[in-house]
This record gives C-alpha cells, structure tokens and sequence, in this order.
C-alpha cells in the first residue's frame, strides 16, 4: 500500500557545538526553502528523480552548504566537487567525481545515467563529457567563497601537527589554541576525518524523495574535505555508501566519508530491510549504531510507503523533512 509522498533533505552531520545562531538560522532557512520547493513540486504530481534533482540543484547553487557553490577547497585551493543520483525504479545510477567547471555536478551525474553507457565518470573525462552535453559550465572560482578560503587556511594550521588520519589528543589543544576555535562537547574536542569539527566543512547536501506512486530516488552532492588530498573521493557519488535507492527505500548519507565507505551505508540500509524485514527507521537506526564502527556519520531515507526516517551519531545533523499528511519540520541537534 503507498501511504502517498515524503520528502527529506540534508545538509551535512558533524555540526560543530559552537555554531553561530545566525548560521543555524541561516541553513534552516535553506532548508526550509528546499523542503517547500520539493513538496510543491510532489503535490503536483512530479516523479522522485526529478525531485530530488531539482533539490539538490538548489543546495548546490547556494554557498550554505559544501556542495556546489560553497565546496570545500582541496590542498591546492581548488575545488573538486562530486556528486550521485540513483532512480529506484530498475536501480539506474549515475555519478561523477573532479568535477571543477560543472556549476550543477548533480545534474550531470543524472546525464551520466541517461545519456551515457556508463554509471560514473570522473576527472577530465566527467568535464569532457558535460560540454558534449552542453550543461552549464563556470570558472572555478565561482565555487570558491572568502569563508572557505579562511577555513582552509585554518586546515593547513592544523594539518601540520597531525601525523595520523585524526589528530592525536595532545596536539588537539595546541591545534584548538592555534585556530582559535572551541568545538568540546563534555571537555573533549570534536573530531571528523581528522580535524576539528570547527574548520571542518561536512555539510555535504543530499536529497531522498518517494513520490505518489511509491517510487523511491536519492541523490547527493559535496565539495568533499576541507583541505583534502587532490584526487580524493569520498562516499557522496559511490553507489551504496553515500547514495542508494531501490524498490524499498532511498539513502543519501553524510559525515566522514571513508567510515561510510567501508560500511557502505546506504545499502546496508535497504539490506537490512530486504533481508532481515525490519522496517526504515528500525534499519536506519541499526546501520548508525552497528555499521560505522568509530566512525561520525548521518543518513535520511524514505521508505515506498511514504515513511521517512534520519539518524546519526554526530553532535547534530542539518535535517528536514515533509510528507504528503502536512508535515514539515527541520532541525539541527
């Protein structure tokens, strides 16, 4: 039975406990805009791919987010954006990744699932195939905002005591003094992929839709880590870790992108359901708490019933949601 449609977004876990209240407001705002667009959209009857198209598009377009417009910056002070989308219906995918000039990645992951043989292109050959295909192209530094500049500054300060894959404690204080940030929660200071939560971009954007006839799409969008390794890929455009949709579900995840990598989160999630029949937020639930090991992460899902569930085990989790009975809420913590 299809108990009609329902809409979540995201825009990242791992919120650092000092963030401004202005910046809250701000990103609610965001997403509250996103959330009305989707649900006008869905009451008027328009298919989940394309939904959660024009969502993400959005949270790309706007610097809130590390997505699109707003990325984080690589070592080099670039940007390198990736990005997937996933149709339920027959599991069709697409993906790309280095994305550099693409104003929109998103779109161009769902022209790698429409008008290519492949499911994922990356690099030169991704940027090569969006001019064949005529999308909108821009200057890299469209996407390079004076925020991220400072906070990549900030990255490399920090990078410089780390010589492990997180900063080890007796250096956190040192890189806390440095920056001049404070991210502790009960005393301790809060790590993601190897940096302060503080001068940490996660806000990778993401989008899951179930539309009246029960389809279920995903898709997600991130410039990735602050002051990353040129060439890194993280979770975001690999099909079943950052993004995954099927006849049961739709999963797009966010938070430290190697940990979810190796959990292959967003699949766990439509295989726990498929296999051991719990239900979404059941499933949901059980892939946080059980599958990342230490790792921080968060996910949004939907179920083809018109369920909607979110998890995560971070500090907060940029979130909203709406559904066809008149809910909308967002939230952060």
């Amino acid at each position: 039975m299809v108990g009609g449609w329902a809409i979540a977004v995201h825009g990242g876990a791992g919120v650092d406990p000092a963030l401004p209240v202005e910046r809250q407001e701000e990103a609610r705002r965001v997403l509250v805009r996103c959330l009305t667009a989707g649900a006008a959209a869905l009451r008027a009857g328009a298919l989940a791919l394309d939904v959660v198209e024009m969502v993400v598009r959005e949270l790309e377009t706007d610097p809130v987010f590390n997505s699109g417009r707003g990325s984080a910056l690589t070592r080099k002070g670039t940007v390198e954006m990736e990005a997937s989308i996933m149709d339920g219906r027959g599991r069709r995918c697409g993906a790309v990744s280095g994305i550099s000039t693409v104003k929109n990645p998103v779109s161009l992951a769902r022209l790698v699932m429409e008008r290519s043989p492949h499911s994922y292109l990356a690099f030169d050959g991704a940027e090569d195939f969006a001019r064949k295909q005529g999308v909108e192209m821009v200057d890299n530094s469209y996407f390079i905002t004076e925020e991220n500049l400072g906070m990549l500054k900030l990255a490399k300060a920090a990078n410089s005591i780390m010589f492990d894959y997180r900063v080890p404690l007796t250096g956190a204080d040192s890189c806390r003094a440095s920056a001049g940030l404070v991210a502790d929660v009960g005393g301790e200071l809060q790590m993601m992929n190897g940096l302060p939560i503080s001068i940490y971009a996660p806000e990778t954007v993401g989008c899951v839709v179930v539309d009246r006839a029960g389809r279920c799409a995903a898709a997600t969008s991130t410039g990735g880590l602050m002051n990353k390794m040129n060439g890194r890929i993280g979770d975001s455009p690999l099909i079943g870790s950052g993004t995954y949709a099927c006849d049961a579900c739709a999963v797009s995840c966010t938070g430290e992108g190697e940990a979810i990598i190796r959990s292959t989160l967003a699949r766990d999630v439509a295989a726990l359901m498929e296999y051991k029949g719990l239900g979404l937020q059941e499933a949901v639930d059980y892939a946080v708490k059980e599958r990342l090991d230490e790792g921080k992460a968060g996910l949004i899902a939907v179920g083809r019933n018109g369920e909607v569930a979110m998890g995560f085990n971070t500090v907060g989790m940029f979130r909203g949601c709406a559904t066809e009975e008149g809910l909308m809420e967002v939230a952060i913590w």
